[in-house]
C-alpha cells in the first residue's frame, strides 16, 4: 500500500532526500544510524546548517522565518529527517516555546526570541512538570511572586530534558493561588544563568544522562518575560503540549527502526537460519507494520485538516497519535531486542566483533529501556484517554 502524494509532493521529498545526502555530517550519521549519542556541538552544526538553508523553523509563519510550506511538505520533511537519520531541529525552542511566542507573545519578544531559536544561539529546555505533578500538571506548585518590576521564583521543575545544556527555560508557575489550579498560571521564560538556579542530573535507566532536576530559589525575572496574559499560561501550556503529542507519533523514526530490524534479522541467525525466517518473528513484525501504516494515515488526516481549518489550532486527536506512537516506538525497541537476542547485553560494546551490525546492537538494550518513558511524557496514556473521550468523543 502506498500513500498517494502529488507529484509535486514526492519532488519536494526528494530534493530533501538529496540535501541530506549533501549535507548530514557523516561522523554523526554513524552515530545516529548506530543508537549513539550526539554531543551539543554536532546538533548545533547540524541545526545551523539547516538553518542557513532556511529550513530551520520550516513550519513557522513566513514572517517569522518559515518556509511557507504546506502541513504535508512539513510532514514529509520531518519523516525524511528522522528516517534518514539526522537529528531533528530542538524542540524545546523550535516547535514548542516559539509557536508560542509567535502566537501569544509581545512583539518585542518577538523580536528578540524567535532568531536566536532559529539558529540555536539559546539552547531551550521545558520546565512544566514537578515532583508530584505529572500528568496532574495543572496542580504545580512552582510560585512566581510579582514585586514591583520582577518576577521571583520560588519551586521545582523534574525530568527536564538537556537542562544541564539549557541558556533559558520556559516554565509555567502558579502566579494566583487563590484562584482553580488552572486558572492561576502564568507562562515565564527564564534565563537559566540567573542565581538561584540549581540544575542537578538524573541518571536514567540506560545509563545516560538526558534528563534533570531544577531548583529556583528567589530567582528574579524581568516582568517583560511574562508570555501573554497573566494568570493565562494554562491556555498556553495546552497549545504547546497538542503540538508537542504530534510529534511524539514519530512516524520516521519507527520506520527506520523497521528498516533495521528487517536488515539486522536477516544477518542475524538463530537456531541455524536468519531469525526474519522464524513465522512467530515475521507475524508480530508483520503486526507491527501495519499498525505504523494506520498510524500515519491517521496523522496525514491531522495534518490535513491543518490545512483545511488552519494552523495552530490544537487537535484533539493528537492525544490518540501519542498514544499509538508511543505503543509501536516500543514496540519496534522489543523487536530489536528479540532480533539480537544474547547480543542485547546493555553493556557489551561486543569489541572482539568488527561486524557493523555487531557494534551497533550495543545501543538497542539501551533504547529498549529509554523508550518506557515513551507512554508517560508529553502526559501519560491515561492522560491522553481522557482528552480523547473528552475532546474527540465529546463524552
Amino acid at each position: 500500500m502506498h500513500l498517494a502524494f502529488t507529484e509535486g509532493e514526492q519532488a519536494f521529498r526528494e530534493e530533501v532526500r538529496q540535501f541530506l545526502r549533501d549535507s548530514v555530517p557523516p561522523a554523526m550519521l554513524r552515530k545516529m544510524v548506530e543508537g549513539r549519542d550526539v554531543s551539543k556541538e554536532e546538533m548545533v552544526t547540524w541545526w545551523r546548517i539547516l538553518n542557513e538553508k532556511g529550513w530551520g523553523v520550516s513550519h513557522w509563519p513566513k514572517e517569522y522565518g518559515g518556509t511557507g510550506w504546506t502541513s504535508v511538505q512539513h510532514y514529509i520533511f520531518k519523516e525524511e529527517l528522522q528516517m534518514y537519520p539526522a537529528p531533528t531541529p530542538l524542540a524545546f525552542g523550535v516547535s514548542m516555546v516559539g509557536p508560542v511566542i509567535y502566537t501569544f507573545g509581545d512583539e518585542a519578544q518577538k523580536k528578540y526570541y524567535l532568531p536566536r531559536i532559529a539558529n540555536i544561539d539559546d539552547w531551550w529546555c521545558q520546565g512544566f512538570s514537578e515532583p508530584g505533578s505529572g500528568s496532574d500538571l495543572a496542580s504545580l506548585k512552582t510560585k512566581a511572586e510579582r514585586k514591583g518590576d520582577k518576577w521571583i521564583i520560588n519551586g521545582q521543575k523534574t525530568w527536564t530534558t538537556f537542562a544541564q545544556y539549557a541558556d533559558m527555560i520556559f516554565c509555567i508557575c502558579r502566579t494566583d493561588p487563590a484562584a482553580k489550579k488552572q486558572a492561576g498560571i502564568s507562562f515565564i521564560l527564564v534565563d537559566m544563568k540567573s542565581k538561584g538556579i540549581t540544575v542537578r542530573p538524573i541518571q536514567t535507566i540506560d545509563g545516560g544522562h538526558e534528563i534533570n532536576e531544577v531548583f529556583f530559589d528567589d530567582v528574579e525575572m524581568p516582568v517583560e518575560n511574562l508570555v501573554g496574559e497573566e494568570n493565562k499560561g494554562w491556555d498556553y501550556a495546552k497549545f504547546l503540549l497538542s503540538n508537542e503529542r504530534c510529534g511524539i507519533a514519530r512516524v520516521g523514526v519507527s520506520k527506520e527502526r523497521i528498516r533495521r530490524i528487517k536488515k539486522l534479522a536477516s544477518n542475524i541467525e538463530s537456531y541455524g537460519r536468519p531469525v526474519i525466517e522464524d513465522p512467530a518473528f515475521r507475524e508480530k513484525l508483520a503486526a507491527c507494520e501495519i499498525e505504523l501504516k494506520a498510524l500515519e494515515l491517521t496523522q496525514l488526516r491531522v495534518v490535513a485538516d491543518e490545512d483545511k481549518d488552519g494552523k495552530g489550532k490544537p487537535n484533539g486527536a493528537s492525544s490518540m497519535l501519542k498514544i499509538k506512537g508511543a505503543e509501536i516506538q516500543q514496540t519496534t525497541t522489543e523487536l530489536l531486542m528479540e532480533v539480537i537476542g544474547p547480543f542485547a547485553a546493555p553493556y557489551d560494546e561486543h569489541p572482539e566483533s568488527s561486524d557493523e551490525a555487531m557494534d551497533w546492537t550495543a545501543q538497542i538494550a539501551p533504547s529498549y529501556f529509554n523508550n518506557r518513558k515513551v507512554s508517560i511524557y508529553g502526559g501519560s496514556d491515561e492522560i491522553q484517554r481522557n482528552i480523547i473521550a473528552k475532546v474527540v468523543l465529546g463524552l
